[in-house]
């Protein structure tokens, strides 16, 4: 990892934090909650040696990017426009986006509304989800067993930040924990690197995102129905108790090049539980791609 640079750059309107490894083609990763770039720390050295050119940033409220203060400053169309403007700051034209968690839901909406700009999509966990009928928040509290239960509490600014940041170590070992399945992913030391992270930055600006979820499916009307263009890869975890891969059943109506694959004994972590066969599907996906 030696061979990482970490840097700034100025996207829509906030200054981003990336950190970067390689040349080549451009993949960008779009790391989940709670997490920042580190999270994509096996991700970086192996595809650099692939011949890629790897680059991680901190999302908007996250890390050492920028931490807006407003709940809208967090909807989709910021945060899409962050990956653009990140592409423009280092002057790529197109990239492969991938992401994992809530980065899955920003590179599948950045397709839609950016295509120029996408080469591919690599999704981890995270399904294409179609424009659904009903707000999300109620969709959310009508799944029988209550995995989206998190996303209501979420909702109440001030509510989780006030009963988590006072027990942030104890909360990242216990929910980071309770949701994988190969425990030895995460190190004492890297345990740290995201609890200091959030511990210095807080939680409000990744909790914004959740707050944002009907206010996203309010002002998407106009992709309901969209396509995704590009070659995609949807990369399911067996065991993820949330992002179950029974709920990329059907994506092909929406997503119709798609390529599948499944990790074994995987929970929620997907990258950081199983990092050497991630990088071989990521790779073997990225080889097949016209230039």
């Amino acid at each position: 990892m030696s061979n990482q640079t970490g840097a700034f750059v100025q996207t829509n309107g906030i200054r981003m934090h990336y950190v970067a490894q390689g040349v080549g083609p451009a993949v960008v990763f779009c790391h989940g909650f709670p997490e920042v770039w580190y999270s994509w720390r096996h991700q970086l050295p192996a595809l650099a040696a692939a011949g890629f050119r790897a680059i991680a940033p901190d999302l908007r409220g996250y890390g050492d990017t920028d931490k807006p203060e407003r709940i809208e400053d967090y909807d989709i169309h910021h945060l899409a426009g962050d990956m653009v403007g990140l592409l423009d700051g280092l002057e790529i034209e197109r990239a492969v986006v991938v992401g994992h968690d809530w980065g899955g839901a920003i590179v599948w909406d950045m397709a839609l509304m950016y295509p120029e700009r996408v080469r591919a999509v690599i999704a981890l966990n995270t399904p294409f989800s179609a424009r659904g009928p009903v707000r999300p928040t109620e969709g959310y509290q009508s799944v029988p067993d209550g995995r989206f239960n998190y996303v209501i509490y979420f909702q109440e600014p001030g509510r989780a930040e006030r009963d988590i940041e006072p027990n942030l170590e104890s909360w990242f070992e216990t929910s980071m924990r309770r949701i994988a399945v190969q425990q030895r992913f995460l190190t004492p030391d890297d345990l740290n690197v995201f609890v200091e992270a959030f511990r210095k930055g807080g939680l409000t600006g990744p909790l914004n995102y959740y707050r944002n979820i009907d206010r996203n499916w309010e002002t998407t009307r106009h992709l309901a129905g969209r396509k995704v263009a590009c070659p995609a890869l949807m990369v399911c975890a067996e065991n993820d108790p949330i992002l179950l891969p029974s709920m990329t059943d059907g994506m092909e109506r929406f997503v119709p090049d798609l390529t599948r694959r499944l990790v074994k004994d995987c929970g929620h972590w997907t990258q950081q539980e199983k990092p050497d066969e991630v990088n071989t599907l990521m790779i073997d996906f990225l080889r097949t791609l016209p230039a």
